[in-house]
């Protein structure tokens, strides 16, 4: 997750599928949402009304009684389940005591990215005015989901494969409907050689 701008070093696996996620999300805006049942499962699941959550969204819980041990988890990313339920898969609550009332979730609120487009380029140093890679979600190599609050990149095994340089660094830019730019992340970028399966 990136609030924006913030250095995320990248890795291609040259003849692999390339596609990171980031999220862009509003560093000085946190939503707070009661949690109202935790069953003793593995992996656990909240009641949380109306909790708003994006899929994969990285969640903190805190303050609840009885199954205290959620409080210790720390973030972690959350799985939709529905409307007032979310999963959190790398939690095991069998074990954990047993839920008596209170606690929140807590988490950035995120950027809504209905009017915006995006844009990356990788060159081989910051100066350089040759591009090692140019993508753009108009051409549909970047794809922005509204709904999961996703940017995702994206560069095809063939694409990959085809790679013949082996590090610089990038940036990953938004650009708003009335032409606002916003760089979510940068940083370095990074080819490993062919894999051995091919």
């Amino acid at each position: 997750m990136v609030s924006g701008p913030k250095k995320v070093p990248l890795e291609i696996v040259q003849g692999d599928t390339w596609e990171p996620v980031f999220r862009w999300y509003n560093k000085d805006l946190k939503v707070y949402k009661s949690i109202t049942a935790v069953p003793q499962t593995a992996p656990v699941r909240l009641t949380v009304t109306g909790h708003g959550v994006p899929d994969g969204w990285t969640v903190l819980v805190d303050n609840v009684l009885g199954m205290k041990e959620l409080n210790d988890v720390g973030e972690t990313p959350a799985t939709l389940v529905d409307a007032n339920t979310i999963e959190l898969n790398a939690v095991n609550a069998a074990g954990f005591k047993a839920y008596t009332s209170g606690g929140t979730i807590e988490y950035f609120s995120p950027w809504d990215l209905t009017d915006y487009t995006a844009r990356m380029d990788v060159r081989a140093n910051i100066p350089a005015t040759t591009e090692l890679l140019d993508l753009d979600s108009g051409s549909g190599e970047i794809t922005i989901n509204n709904t999961t609050k996703t940017i995702k990149p994206f560069l095809s095994a063939v694409a990959t494969a085809a790679l013949t340089w082996t590090s610089g660094v990038y940036d990953l830019e938004l650009v708003s409907s009335t032409s606002a730019v916003v760089k979510i992340a940068y940083g370095p970028i990074r080819v490993v050689l062919k894999e051995v399966t091919r």
